[in-house]
């Protein structure tokens, strides 16, 4: 990756992409901007996780969603006190987000409840029960459950990055899968939390945007739009200047730098190692296209550059399985179906 040069003030003059770049950068800022939702007071879900059984918390649970008359956008179901502990993965201050509007949606409640508690068993390391996710729902709408666990999944992907996917258990059950293979499932360290993949996801789409590498600047004005800032810990990632610029420097899935002749000393990010290891510049520009309700091709220029990324990849692929001669007659294969696509 070629390295740029910036003046004193860090204004990077990247005419390539500019106007797409700028103008998709935007349309995606506002779409992944979150409202920090309020709180609603549940002194009954206060109490230690660890002293009641999952059966007890999930009736818990319900009886204290039912309990609002409001539309329900955060549960103290989330608040897990630790009185000696300052790691954000204990917070009080944690809050759960919601994708979902129940103004005129009557089962937009049951799929913001749903997705709340499947946060809520990630988070305390339990087991995500179908049966109690299906209890969990109002007994009316029960027979809607598999569109409500749906809408909830795709609230999940939306906003952490995560797919909900079936685990190996005697009873039906879920977890959480990070689409990065960040540890912890998605927490980055060790301890209870929610997934930091949907932030690394979004800094990996600015940098793309901007022409495979952002300068600090540039992804401090996204994040600020997702209400992201450094120094004031979230209530999803925390302190999140630590979390892109150690932590996840740290795993190596950013790189962080600084800007050769620039003073005051400026930086910048780029993708790490294993950024491009885990996963394409074609899931990320479709991760924030979905974002946005809109398909990869409407961002030409970067459609273009992740369709030759995606080409590049397949011939080393390939090369890299021709150079073993494990699969010589699949690579035959492939060459007499390009010749036959060709005389076509």
């Amino acid at each position: 990756m070629p390295r740029r040069h910036k003046n004193k003030h860090c204004k990077k003059q990247n005419q390539q992409a500019s106007q797409d770049g700028d103008d998709s950068c935007k349309t995606l800022q506002a779409a992944a901007t979150t409202e920090k939702p309020p709180s609603i007071s549940s002194s009954s879900l206060e109490s230690n996780p660890k002293s009641s059984s999952a059966s007890d918390t999930t009736g818990t649970f319900q009886a204290s969603c039912r309990a609002s008359n409001t539309s329900m956008t955060s549960l103290d179901a989330f608040h897990t006190k630790s009185e000696n502990s300052q790691d954000e993965e204990h917070s009080c201050s944690s809050e759960a987000p919601s994708l979902e509007s129940t103004s005129h949606d009557p089962m937009a409640m049951e799929v913001t409840i749903l997705q709340k508690f499947i946060l809520y068993r990630y988070r305390l390391k339990q087991r995500i029960l179908r049966e109690d996710m299906i209890n969990i729902i109002d007994q009316k709408y029960q027979r809607q459950f598999p569109e409500i666990f749906k809408r909830a999944c795709k609230s999940l992907d939306d906003l952490f990055a995560v797919d909900v996917k079936e685990a190996d258990s005697i009873k039906p059950a879920y977890e959480l899968v990070s689409k990065l293979k960040l540890p912890n499932k998605g927490r980055v360290r060790a301890g209870r939390g929610l997934p930091k993949t949907g932030l690394l996801m979004h800094v990996l789409g600015v940098i793309f945007m901007n022409g495979n590498c952002a300068s600090e600047e540039e992804v401090w004005n996204f994040l600020n739009l997702m209400r992201v800032f450094p120094g004031r810990k979230h209530y999803i990632y925390g302190e999140p200047r630590k979390l892109i610029t150690k932590d996840l420097v740290k795993l190596e899935y950013l790189q962080y730098r600084q800007v050769p002749n620039t003073v005051p000393p400026c930086y910048e990010f780029l993708w790490g190692p294993k950024a491009y290891t885990e996963t394409t510049k074609m899931k990320i520009l479709e991760f924030w296209a979905k974002l946005n309700d809109k398909d990869p091709t409407d961002f030409p220029l970067q459609y273009e550059e992740a369709l030759r990324d995606e080409i590049e990849r397949a011939q080393a692929r390939l090369a890299a399985r021709i150079g073993t001669g494990t699969t010589g007659q699949s690579s035959m294969s492939w060459s007499t179906s390009v010749s036959t696509t060709s005389k076509i």
